[in-house]
């Protein structure tokens, strides 16, 4: 059963894993080499709990025990009570959504072994250099929402399990497989020697029109990263580059693209049905 330590000091060391939540960096080092993340709300709380991972503490105001009354006899950690001057002096925001928890990460599984597993993945995104947390989170939304079996992350990509990530998918980060790429160059290879089509979603109108793309019964949909799109070596080794089609009258206002959160709802939706 969890146990109940009232801390009044935010330096305390007991609440290392939660300090400047806000500051990318240093929770990014920190994150690495204490092999933790943060969930943040009593649902992704109980999402990340749901699916395996080991909570190392919880830390809240005492008014939001209640959300969490249930699962607390469950857990083996303390939870950490703490005033909200304090969580806000520890975090630099204001946690207003009751809990934030420590959680362990899990073994990451390889790329070939997360293209093989049982049951067999055949709809898949491919991430290249996403770094906006808040876009892999939505995009991670989506693919969970419309039935996507498995995300590849580029090397330079965004980590999914960062704070903002996880709060924007809404725990759907642990609802969809995921695996990261350790070879840029080449691993896009190894996609396709697992039998499957890669097509390059592009805001270049000239290229095939989604809907019309051909489609196997394993396909790879390849998404670029906020500013630049895929690379000129990612599009070359792709099967077909595919696009949204544009109305003409936003074409004529300068409108010549999606962002890439609504370009994967779009094109995973395809997919999908497809």
């Amino acid at each position: 059963m969890a146990e109940l330590v009232p801390i009044s000091d935010a330096a305390d060391p007991r609440l290392a894993d939660y300090v400047n939540l806000t500051d990318g960096q240093l929770r990014k080092s920190l994150e690495s080499s204490q092999g933790l993340f943060i969930a943040e709300g009593a649902k992704v709380i109980r999402r990340a709990i749901e699916t395996g991972h080991p909570a190392r503490s919880l830390m809240m105001t005492e008014k939001w025990l209640p959300t969490l009354a249930d699962l607390l006899p469950t857990l083996p950690c303390p939870v950490y009570l703490v005033s909200d001057a304090t969580a806000e002096s520890l975090t630099g925001f204001a946690v207003h959504r009751g809990a934030l928890a420590s959680m362990s990460r899990l073994p990451l599984p390889t790329l070939p072994s997360s293209l093989s597993r049982p049951p067999t993945p055949t709809r898949i995104l491919v991430l290249e250099d996403l770094t906006n947390h808040t876009n892999v989170g939505a995009i991670f939304r989506c693919a969970a929402a419309l039935g996507i079996d498995l995300i590849v992350l580029s090397p330079r990509c965004a980590d999914p399990l960062y704070r903002r990530s996880v709060k924007v998918s809404m725990g759907a980060v642990f609802a969809v497989p995921h695996t990261r790429m350790t070879d840029w160059h080449n691993d896009l290879t190894v996609i396709r020697d697992a039998g499957f089509r890669l097509l390059a979603l592009t805001p270049d109108q000239t290229a095939v029109p989604f809907d019309k793309a051909e489609m196997g019964d394993k396909v790879a949909l390849m998404l670029g990263s906020e500013g630049d799109g895929l690379s000129s070596h990612w599009i070359n080794e792709a099967d077909e580059a595919v696009t949204i089609p544009m109305s003409a009258s936003a074409m004529a206002l300068g409108v010549d693209s999606l962002n890439v959160v609504a370009a994967t709802a779009i094109a995973c939706h395809s997919l999908v049905t497809r």
